[in-house]
């Protein structure tokens, strides 16, 4: 099942179509929409999919979702807040530098919270009571804070290439650093350009991606919108999160951590120490991995997704 169309259809000038969402009431007074799409059948256990900063529901591929699905989930990806067809809080203005890169509150326009919080609310539009969740990068760290939030919410929860928020897992290499925090151009071909870039530099060497297909997704997430200012007051939520880790050793959910061994953007230990958190975590550490979702490692996600779905903690 697709959602009812928001946006949809061929995209400009010939370019791939963009996915058909729809928009579920979020936020405070309700002045965020978040941006979803569905695949599987309404009556499968709801499968909730979360990008990371700055990218949007199209980098949970439709192939992994396809997957997913036949492993018996209704898969849901969504944009956050602040990226892709959700809204974007332009009239927040923009986070203070110096707060934003030392990870002061001043000037905080909302945090992990009110990004967790989101999800709650989509699942209440939705009428679900429970659903499986796993995220990405920030993404991880926005499930992990539902599951503390609202753990009678989390049937099982899935983190991946994440962290705890302890500070002590909070630095990057530095070219990898660097690399991220380059601003993103505006014009298309030097977009590509620019994720190709990222691509080589915090992705896995070991599965490089296919790059007719990451041009092709670029593309779209370039029209769908790139958003300069919504990415950082992402990041300040990020630079600005709690330490769950004590946090998380309430988690009852199965909990499910997927970490690269490569990753030199959030380091392995970040996954080790989220894994170490939450009682009888599974977690599963994939040589070769960097800081993305090789296509090479789809169905080994997916039996993992599936099979930590089913366990009894």
């Amino acid at each position: 099942m697709e959602a009812a169309s928001k946006t949809g259809g061929s995209g400009p000038n010939g370019t791939p179509p963009l996915p058909e969402v729809s928009l579920a009431p979020a936020g405070r007074e309700g002045e965020v929409e978040i941006a979803y799409q569905e695949f599987g059948h309404p009556d499968d256990p709801a499968l909730v999919l979360v990008p990371g900063l700055g990218t949007q529901m199209i980098y949970w591929d439709e192939a992994l979702c396809g997957m997913l699905v036949e492993r018996g989930f209704r898969v849901i990806r969504i944009d956050n807040r602040d990226s892709g067809a959700s809204t974007v809080l332009d009239d927040l203005g923009s986070p203070d530098r110096r707060a934003l890169f030392f990870g002061l509150r001043r000037g905080l326009r909302y945090g992990m919270d009110e990004m967790a919080d989101d999800l709650v609310s989509l699942l209440d539009h939705l009428g679900l009571e429970r659903a499986h969740f796993a995220g990405f990068s920030m993404g991880g760290m926005i499930v992990q804070t539902v599951a503390i939030r609202n753990p009678e919410r989390v049937a099982s929860l899935c983190s991946i290439m994440s962290r705890t928020g302890a500070r002590a897992d909070a630095f990057p290499a530095p070219r990898q650093g660097f690399a991220l925090l380059k601003p993103r151009p505006l014009e298309l071909d030097e977009f590509i350009d620019h994720v190709e870039m990222l691509a080589r530099t915090i992705g896995s060497t070991v599965y490089p991606p296919d790059p007719e297909r990451l041009r092709r997704l670029t593309t779209i997430a370039w029209h769908r919108g790139i958003h300069q200012e919504g990415t950082a007051r992402q990041l300040h939520a990020v630079n600005t999160q709690p330490d769950r880790t004590e946090a998380l050793g309430q988690v009852r959910a199965p909990t499910l951590v997927i970490h690269g061994a490569a990753d030199r953007l959030v380091f392995p230990r970040g996954g080790r120490r989220t894994a170490g958190a939450v009682p009888k975590a599974r977690l599963r550490i994939y040589e070769g991995m960097a800081h993305d979702l090789p296509e090479q490692l789809w169905p080994r996600f997916a039996a993992e997704i599936e099979a930590n779905a089913h366990r009894q903690v």
